[in-house]
């Protein structure tokens, strides 16, 4: 099937790719003359393992390319994915005006029926709008269809989760768009959710709060853990094994981030305000998630003594491991609250430093954990990378000026940690 993939950012270029991977003749499309240049020239402008290999796999087998023109990619493709981003704005709603811009286009170029799919995360109801704007370009009165297929890819497993997902939700409008979306997903083996488009969108921001309120409540559990003596993975894992309930997501840390959570709670919870409804559910988990950063820079200012005049070294930058996103990351908001507490902070992550001194230009960055820890009055990881459990952490203690360790994704023993010499912290333990 013809497929145009409109926006190549992690979630429009890992599913054209995937869909190109399962056997479909996919276009990808940006006005982002740059990055049609990097992805042309076989490189990619983000980092997801195993994403450069399959790009150029099927680039070469002809079945993938790239363009900056929609009209292009509408012209040659059946359907027509959304795929472009929906940042906040300044009051925590979404900004749809990518998402109109790519409709106006769509409509301009149509030139025979066509099917236009949302990928974006868009708030319950955005079809409707998507489907006006279309019309009003749409000159020639062509006839198409509007549907919702929402995302749930994991940066760093993306590719995984796309060709072996838990769900695949289609939200349709008639037989044909229902037709021509299993043909187009029959090559993956999973269930099948076909509903109504309004259930489609309610979905992803749905699963995305309910993660989030998992993480929360873990993370609320943990301080009560620390008040009294209790240790939260055994908790964690106490109710996880309930059936109900699961044990993914029961992990207490720093905070969650990334660009997915933190925008689509605020996002649902104005949805939820624009039709009458108080979410004062997630508004909880938007306050604790916030609350338990600030609580981890106290614990290490409190395992310290104090911040001020001290060196930190922070191991691990990007929101999760396997990413160099930066997008909402813990990091920035603990670094500036470590800041704010009259600490200097020294920051080393494998992979997202380039992004990080986009944001932060004045902090510090280390060639290597051990530099990060060099001289240092405590270090804090945040970010749980692979290359971090692998340290050797006599030499890192010999390298620092106080062995405060504090484990913000508790990932160490706090036995082995303390019998190498560290005044150890985890979260809730």
């Amino acid at each position: 099937m013809k497929v145009c993939m409109i926006g190549t950012g992690y979630v429009g270029l890992v599913s054209g790719t995937c869909f190109a991977e399962i056997g479909h003749d996919v276009i990808c499309v940006d006005n982002d003359n740059k990055k049609i240049d990097i992805l042309k020239s076989g490189s990619i402008p983000i980092y997801e393992p195993g994403l450069e290999e399959m790009i150029k796999r099927n680039a070469d087998a002809g079945r993938l390319t790239f363009s900056t023109s929609i009209r292009k990619g509408v012209e040659r493709s059946l359907l027509l994915f959304i795929a472009v981003g929906t940042p906040p704005k300044d009051d925590g709603q979404p900004d749809l005006s990518y998402v109109e811009k790519v409709a106006e286009d769509i409509g301009a170029a149509m030139n025979e029926y066509k099917i236009i799919i949302e990928k974006s995360t868009v708030p319950v109801q955005t079809s409707k709008w998507v489907r006006t704007v279309i019309q009003r370009f749409n000159n020639k009165n062509i006839a198409f269809d509007v549907a919702s297929n929402p995302e749930f890819l994991r940066e760093g497993s993306a590719i995984k989760d796309f060709l072996n997902p838990d769900r695949v939700v289609l939200g349709v409008e008639s037989d044909t768009a229902e037709e021509k979306l299993l043909e187009l997903y029959k090559p993956i083996d999973a269930i099948k959710i076909v509903t109504d488009i309004a259930s489609a969108e309610l979905i992803k921001h749905a699963s995305n709060a309910f993660l989030s309120t998992k993480i929360s409540f873990i993370n609320a559990i943990s301080v009560i853990c620390e008040k009294t003596g209790a240790d939260v993975l055994k908790v964690a894992e106490g109710i996880g094994l309930d059936k109900r309930i699961g044990r993914d997501f029961l992990n207490a840390g720093v905070g969650f981030g990334g660009f997915c959570f933190p925008k689509d709670l605020r996002a649902f919870i104005n949805i939820a305000a624009e039709i009458g409804y108080d979410f004062e559910l997630l508004k909880a988990v938007e306050k604790i998630n916030e609350d338990q950063m600030i609580l981890a820079v106290e614990k290490l200012e409190k395992a310290a003594w104090n911040l001020s005049g001290k060196r930190i070294g922070l191991l691990g930058l990007a929101f999760k491991p396997n990413t160099d996103d930066m997008r909402y990351a813990p990091s920035i908001f603990i670094i500036k609250e470590l800041k704010k507490r009259g600490a200097s902070v020294v920051a080393y992550d494998p992979v997202s430093m380039e992004r990080a001194r986009e944001i932060m230009p004045d902090l510090e960055y280390a060639e290597t954990a051990y530099d990060a820890a060099r001289g240092a009055d405590a270090v804090m990881l945040i970010t749980e990378w692979d290359e971090f459990m692998k340290l050797d952490f006599r030499k890192m203690k010999s390298l620092m000026r106080r062995p405060v360790f504090l484990d913000g994704r508790n990932v160490f023993d706090p036995v082995q940690m303390k019998d190498l010499g560290f005044i150890y912290s985890g979260i809730g333990r």
